[in-house]
């Protein structure tokens, strides 16, 4: 709305502001949103659908995104706060505000050695969650309550290793193909590196 917009300019003029900020009117779809540490929005359902595939394939991971009023479709937001808007003309008297953080990709095979351990991992991606299965020492495992934050990996593993049952829980960033972090077990906790050896990719759909 380019009256919205000069109105915008006008005000920070008037504050003092006008070096600090800017206010453009242009195409929301072509406007690059990369060097972005924080997204904020306040629009339909069906406009984000069209516009999250590009804040997964253009925003650093552990950018902030956050939407007043509408959710996105199938990303489940990492927090939900509702604010009260006692002078809100339209609605209930208040507005729901959604938090999300953009992950890292973790998709794909992972191997690492750790305790005299051979691991190989194969992680699956829906938004931030993750899941999929393992082999720790020739054994079946799966790895369970996977999660991103940003670059932050979490996830549990449960494994039968030759004789033992392992259940360790991992915690590491991951920086292009390779995650460094700490594995905290009964038997204690020591640091682990893992590589990845095949690249998978998000998946952001719901269907």
């Amino acid at each position: 709305d380019g009256t919205l917009v000069n109105t915008a300019r006008q005000e920070a003029q008037r504050e003092g502001v006008a070096d600090r900020v800017q206010f453009l009117e242009e195409n929301l779809f072509i406007t690059e949103l990369g060097r972005a540490t924080v997204l904020t929005m306040y629009l339909y359902p069906r406009v984000m659908a069209q516009l999250m595939p590009r804040l997964f394939t253009e925003l650093a991971p552990g950018t902030r995104v956050v939407s007043h009023d509408f959710e996105m479709e199938g990303w489940r937001p990492d927090a939900r706060v509702t604010v009260p808007v006692p002078g809100k003309p339209y609605g209930p008297p208040s507005s729901e505000v959604y938090f999300w953080i953009v992950p890292a990709n973790a998709a794909g095979t992972w191997r690492w050695r750790a305790a005299e351990v051979d691991y190989e991992a194969t992680l699956s991606q829906a938004f931030q969650a993750l899941e999929g299965g393992v082999r720790a020492g020739g054994g079946p495992g799966r790895i369970e309550q996977g999660k991103m934050r940003g670059d932050e990996i979490r996830f549990i593993l449960t494994a039968e290793a030759g004789s033992r049952a392992l259940r360790q829980e991992f915690s590491g960033r991951i920086s292009g193909d390779t995650i460094s972090g700490t594995i905290r077990s009964a038997g204690g906790e020591h640091d682990w590196k893992a590589t990845r050896t095949r690249r998978g990719s998000i998946n952001i759909s719901d269907k």
